[in-house]
Formats: structure tokens, sequence, C-alpha cells
């Protein structure tokens, strides 16, 4: 029974957590950034606007005729769905009016777009705005990844090693809408009341499993991957793991964080600096899974002690409970 109920002499009917918005838990996090003047709840309640729209987008998908491609690609040499352009366009638009928000980087754009801004405090905030977006015909597992950086000074903006980043998180779009987010106190997930209208929090201080029985890999690659991860393949077959790839990262990394187990994006033949971007989906993820004391690496080191070269470089991937990451980095080094 809650102190309140008590006091009026009968028991809540409603758990007082089910009741906590991402707004109300943004104020805890203001003490992890000095300064900060509501700054980066600002930033964050400006993703949770953005990820309500393309919730909603993608719930309405077929019936609006948003599926399929533009018949373009974007910086990547990726082939651009509908929705990317989309949620791209809603990323910019949401954080471009959050005045604490001064730099912004897309997975889908050439350049850093400069918003104009000028508040005391301001973020840059990178973000893929679509993940996984090949799989919206078969309405698969899709998501937003997001990173966090404090501008410091004035004038552009320079790119910052992972561990700089001030906050990251992911919304996973599926039978629900998720939101995971590390900001300065722990991992949390949050869940879209879609009647409120609100990111309600369903769990805090999450903690990856120190081991898993799974392992996350686009096996049709195995071919061209190096000795090592073809030797931990194996070692995973004769242990009698089992494989999981949802064709989406933040598919796969939720449900390791929650269930334990690894996530190899390994170099290849035809990427053999891998094929995941370093500053859109290894940064932000490996933050989110080392801050829930698990581990993220490259094969080489620390994905989040890598300094940036350009905005959109790639890097191989390794993340998950730290026995499984250890027992990859291993046989691959």
């Amino acid at each position: 029974m809650t102190e309140a109920a008590a006091q009026t002499g009968r028991a809540s009917t409603i758990a007082p957590q089910y009741l906590l918005t991402l707004q109300t838990h943004m104020l805890t996090e203001e003490p992890a950034h000095p300064g900060s003047d509501g700054a980066i709840s600002a930033t964050v309640g400006a993703i949770a606007t953005a990820a309500k729209a393309i919730a909603s987008k993608l719930r309405n998908a077929r019936l609006e005729d948003v599926l399929g491609t533009v018949g373009s690609e974007n910086v990547q040499g990726e082939e651009q769905q509908k929705l990317d352009v989309i949620a791209d366009d809603i990323m910019i638009a949401a954080l471009s009016a959050c005045p604490s928000v001064s730099v912004l980087g897309s997975e889908e754009d050439d350049h850093l777009i400069y918003t104009g801004n000028e508040a005391s405090t301001r973020y840059a905030v990178l973000f893929d705005p679509l993940d996984g977006s090949s799989n919206l015909d078969i309405a698969g597992s899709v998501g937003t990844i997001f990173s966090i950086f404090k501008v410091q000074g004035s004038g552009d903006y320079t790119l910052q090693a992972g561990n700089e980043q001030a906050a990251a998180g992911y919304v996973l779009y599926g039978s629900s809408t998720v939101m995971v987010l590390t900001a300065g106190t722990g991992v949390h997930m949050f869940v879209l009341d879609t009647a409120l209208g609100e990111f309600i929090r369903v769990a805090h201080g999450l903690t990856i499993p120190s081991k898993g029985k799974t392992y996350s890999v686009n096996e049709a690659n195995e071919g061209s991957f190096p000795e090592g991860y073809r030797n931990y393949l194996a070692a995973c077959h004769a242990k009698g793991y089992s494989g999981r790839y949802a064709g989406a990262m933040v598919g796969d990394v939720h449900r390791l964080l929650l269930k334990g187990g690894v996530f190899l994006y390994p170099p290849t033949g035809k990427a053999p600096n891998g094929k995941l971007r370093l500053m859109y989906e290894c940064n932000p993820m490996g933050k989110v899974v080392v801050d829930a004391g698990g581990l993220a690496e490259t094969g080489q080191g620390a994905i989040l002690d890598v300094a940036p070269q350009e905005l959109h470089q790639r890097v191989p991937v390794i993340v998950g409970s730290p026995d499984d990451v250890r027992d990859v980095v291993d046989a691959v080094s």
C-alpha cells in the first residue's frame, strides 16, 4: 500500500510505477547533467514525440500506402524505403523545434544539420530514424536509435567518441512501442500507452544476464567471416546455442538485453570494416548494453573508445552479455 493510500484508508488498485511517465522520470536524470537546466529532458522529450509520430505512421503504413521504396539510395548506398524518408523528416522536424538541440546527424543524410538553436545548454543528436526498414513489408521488427552528445562551446560540432555520450537509447516498434534509455542513472524501459499518449516506465535499472544461450548474426555471410568468427560459431553449434536474427539491430539487441546472448556483425568480404555505423548504431546501442553491465567491442577494442574519423564510419560489432562477448573476442583476437 502506498503512503497516500494508507492516509485515505484504502488500498490503491494501480501500482505507482505504472503511472511514472518518461517526462517525470527525466527529472531524476537531471542531476547527472550539471548545468543542463532541463535541456537533456527537453531533448529526450523531443525524441519521444518523434517516436510517437513514427509509431502512428507504422501502424497505418499499409492503409496509407507508404510501404515500398522511393526509387533512390541514401548516403550509405542503400535503397530507401518510403518510411525511411518519412521517419527521417519526423525526427528532423521534432528535434529542430527543440531549443536545446543545435546539431543533428542522420544515417539518411550526407552531412550534419545545424538547427540554429542557441540555448545556453545545447546537444547534438545522431540517429538512425528507422533501423531494419527492409522488414517493413512483412510487419517485422524496426526501430529508431539515438545518441546524444553535449555540444561544447560554440561553432562547429566535433565528432566525439561514444564514451562521451550524455544519453542514448532506442525505440522498438513491435507488438508495443518500447523505449529503452540510458541517461545517467542506469538503463530504463518505457512502453507507450496509446490511450494516455505517454511513455510509461515499466522497468528500471536493467541488468543484462552475464551469459546467454543465443547468438545473433547473419550466417549467410559466414563464408567470408574471418576465421576466428567462424571458429566461434562452430563452438556455438557444438554447445547447442540457438541462432536468432531479426534483420534489425534494435530487435536483436533488445532481446539479448533482457534474455542474454551476443549480437555480431563481423567484417565480411563486401564490408571489410563492418557494415554498421559507429555514430548511429554502434555507439548508442553499445552504451545501452555497457550501462546495463554488458560489453561492446569491435574485436580490437571497446566500441565506445573508438575515435570517429568521419560521420558515416563503420566498425565491426560484438555486443551483449559480458561472458559471451569475451568468448567472441578471445576467438577473434
